[in-house]
Order: structure tokens, then sequence, then C-alpha cells
């Protein structure tokens, strides 16, 4: 049985995360899921959400926006818009984004264009506020 799982998490712009980790806990389209050493291979969509990995004893958290998530082999590659450690996170422009979002979505019906739009980012502005709160720990 394997200890220790490759983790590599990619956006267009770089690899923010190449490391072995214990365990992997993420927000997948269906819900939130977690895979340890030696899970069965799949691939899955991964929605705006929360992911965590924990790598000797140590918990780190990101905010993910829209994705893919697949394990194999003991290899999991997460190809990501964007990917946001809780110690990168500015708090005050999230809540920023969280008013403008709020804001638009009080003049929008769902049948507007725009309101899927300010919809996400509401839900972005909130994890990105709610992963922030949590720093890297044992």
């Amino acid at each position: 049985m394997a200890e220790k799982m490759k983790l590599e998490i990619i956006t267009p712009y770089a690899k923010v995360v190449d490391a072995e980790v214990d365990e992997v806990m993420a927000t997948g389209a269906l819900g939130e899921f977690g895979v340890l050493p030696d899970h069965a291979p799949f691939l899955t969509s991964l929605k705006i959400g929360e992911l965590c990995y924990k790598s000797n004893s140590v918990l780190s958290c990101m905010a993910l926006n829209w994705g893919y998530f697949e394990i194999r082999e003991n290899r999991i590659v997460i190809l990501v818009e964007t990917a946001e450690h809780a110690h990168e996170i500015d708090v005050e422009r999230a809540r920023s984004a969280q008013t403008r979002a709020e804001q638009a979505l009080k003049t929008l019906g769902p049948e507007d264009k725009q309101f899927k739009v300010y919809e996400a980012a509401l839900e972005r502005a909130l994890i990105r506020m709610q992963v922030a709160g949590k720093a890297t720990r044992k």
C-alpha cells in the first residue's frame, strides 16, 4: 500500500502545487469528496470551492475556480482556472467582490444573461473568504 500521493495543481498560468500528500479533499460537481493513497482511478469536474490537502500532518487549503480532478496510480492532477492558497487571498478584495455581486443580483432576474456571471462571482467571493479564514495548520 502506498503511503503518499503525488499532487499537481495547474492553472493556465502556472503549476501552483507540486507535492507529495497523504490526503486530498475537494468540492466536485456532485459534492465533496476525499481521496487517500491507492484510491481507485477516477475523473470528475470541480466547481467553485475549497480544496484541502494534508502532508505530514499539515493541512493546507485553497480556493479553486472550476476545473477537473483526476487520480490514477497515486497521482492526482488538477487542472483549474484559478487556485489560491489561503494565505494569498486578499479578504478585502473578496468582500468588495461580494458586495458588487450582491448589488448586481438585486437588479437582475434569473432570466438575465449576466445573472449567472454575478452568481458565480458571489460564490467565488464567499469561498475565497471562507478559505482565507483557514491558515495552514497542523
